[in-house]
């Protein structure tokens, strides 16, 4: 693992994503509101909004709370107004860090993105001038208990998808981000619902970090993780296998 994912695992084994439940479902609230608004309230002929019920479930929300989520987007009175943003620089290291966000205030946001990468001896650029270092993909991630690892690529393959990934525990499926709704709706018949679905950030290259560079870089990304309007966070580091272990023990 590289990058937001290593990160990410690493926390979520400490237990901070316990901790940070209710900010979850703010993140995941928002990602429902704008996928409500961008086209019809049913999750059948929305495919972004069933990506981001997906993710409500992924990270425990109640029925009830997607639901009111869903109509309060749809309704009369509306509710809050969030627009799409994105963020590129540079952290400790040169790592390379790309920050999407949903905001109601983008001055606000891009001031706190600015000063979070300042503060953490980064500093942010203009668009594009990393995400040229990354590549733009669906990921798609079953079980490994759905099915063996060559039926999983025959199907993915089949559905339009450029690989799959087996590991220990789970397949793991990349498309492109066209083809991302289409591979997806094709073996949910076959495989069920998939455990994630979403577009990602694949660094190209990666930065290998010792323990001083990540503790940096690892400040950085979780005050920008813990930005209301921060959504996703995406950086191309690395780390050695018994260093990843250490910090997630």
């Amino acid at each position: 693992m590289a990058g937001h994912s290593q990160f990410k695992n690493i926390m979520h084994r400490k237990g901070a994503q316990d901790a940070k439940r209710a900010k979850q479902f703010a993140k995941v609230i928002r990602e429902l509101t704008v996928a409500a608004r961008s086209g019809l309230p049913d999750p059948t002929s929305n495919p972004r909004l069933r990506a981001a019920i997906a993710a409500a479930r992924d990270v425990n929300m109640p029925k009830d709370n997607i639901d009111r989520a869903i109509k309060k987007a749809t309704g009369t009175a509306g509710g809050d107004d969030y627009v799409e943003v994105r963020y590129e620089g540079y952290g400790p290291a040169g790592v390379a860090v790309i920050v999407e966000g949903l905001t109601d205030n983008r001055n606000r946001t891009a001031s706190d993105v600015r000063a979070a990468f300042s503060k953490y001896g980064g500093s942010m650029g203009e668009t594009n001038s990393v995400s040229f270092m990354f590549r733009r993909l669906g990921v798609i991630t079953y079980p490994l208990s759905v099915a063996s690892e060559d039926d999983m690529l025959e199907a993915a393959i089949e559905a339009g998808a450029e690989n799959v990934v087996s590991s220990d525990t789970t397949h793991e499926i990349t498309c492109e981000v066209e083809s991302f709704f289409a591979v997806r709706d094709s073996l949910e018949p076959k495989f069920g619902e998939p455990e994630s679905a979403k577009l990602d950030w694949r660094p190209e290259n990666t930065v290998m970090l010792d323990e001083e560079k990540a503790t940096s870089v690892f400040k950085l990304l979780d005050v920008l993780e813990d930005n209301d309007d921060v959504q996703n966070v995406y950086a191309n580091f690395e780390l050695p296998d018994d260093l990843a272990e250490k910090l997630s023990s």
